[in-house]
């Protein structure tokens, strides 16, 4: 069965800015064109615009590039578009809903997340692998909560309707923010430590908050926060699903792939082109076609349109 796809997180916008991808061609490494999202059904991507903070380019102008290379993409191509509220997967376009991640190019300023908002940007982590001022990491030195600073980005967020997401932070953090988030939050690319005991994926309690409080929890498709080995298949990014499905529920798990942020994919999903097989994989599983459809697509969806 061919299901329509919403995926929470990839990495596209960085290779745009620093490799010179674009959506039409393939390069070496890059997984995120036109024709495999095509091919895979994909119907809502997020693109996350992820500053390096080792390059000497500031993540601010970092920031502003990948931004400009959307919105060119936009231009260029009008099968790709905004997600709106009233977007249909039917009409053979493929929606976009622009995130940044890893705070560090708002220098905690409130003015800075208000034009990233003008720009488009309907999503944002506080943080990658590091600390910063707004929160811990979830592999950072201190692994602290929010700062004082990061709470007042934090309702700064809910007021405009920027979506708060807690892939890549650190426990205290998550627990801040369920804590403090008037909107219901959410993880973009995130694991279950359950199966697998990695800082970056979700305790149990994690998941069953986020998903009591209206949110979507997506799996990713990284080896070494799916498996021991770190060499995944399709079966660990199964049982990750099953696993946050049982905890918290069938509305509140989707696809959070990271296409784009890594440099080994598991071997039977090597970009979005092979999305059926995981799906396909799912309903051999025992999920119904509803309950895929549900994780491929609707739960996502459903999830980040109140914020568009």
């Amino acid at each position: 069965m061919q299901f329509y796809v919403a995926d929470a997180h990839c990495d596209y916008l960085f290779g745009a800015m620093d490799y010179g991808w674009t959506i039409d061609t393939q390069k070496r490494n890059q997984t995120i064109t036109l024709e495999n999202l095509q091919k895979g059904g994909v119907a809502l991507q997020f693109l996350a615009a992820w500053a390096d903070t080792t390059l000497k380019v500031p993540p601010l102008e970092q920031v502003l590039i990948m931004i400009d290379r959307y919105h060119t993409m936009l231009e260029t191509h009008p099968e790709i578009v905004p997600l709106t509220k009233d977007f249909d997967p039917r009409s053979d376009r493929i929606a976009t809903v622009l995130a940044v991640e890893g705070a560090e190019c708002l220098g905690a300023s409130p003015s800075i997340l208000r034009d990233l908002y003008r720009l488009g940007v309907r999503a944002m982590t506080f943080t990658w692998n590091s600390d910063n001022e707004l929160a811990g990491a979830g592999q950072g030195k201190k692994r602290r909560g929010l700062s004082q600073a990061g709470r007042e980005i934090l309702f700064e967020m809910n007021r405009l309707g920027i979506a708060f997401d807690v892939s890549h932070l650190s426990d205290d953090g998550i627990e801040d923010a369920l804590a403090l988030s008037t909107q219901p939050i959410f993880a973009s690319h995130s694991n279950c430590r359950k199966l697998q005991n990695a800082p970056r994926c979700l305790k149990d309690e994690y998941i069953k908050a986020i998903a009591q409080k209206g949110g979507v929890i997506g799996i990713n498709f990284y080896g070494p926060q799916l498996c021991e080995s770190g060499h995944a298949t399709i079966a660990d990014i199964v049982r990750h699903i099953s696993h946050a499905v049982s905890v918290g529920g069938i509305d509140h798990v989707c696809i959070g792939s990271d296409f784009d942020g890594m440099q080994r994919y598991p071997k039977d999903l090597r970009n979005p082109s092979d999305l059926p097989a995981l799906f396909n994989a799912l309903l051999s599983e025992g999920f119904t076609p509803v309950e895929v459809e549900r994780i491929a697509y609707r739960n996502l969806h459903d999830y980040i349109v109140q914020f568009v």
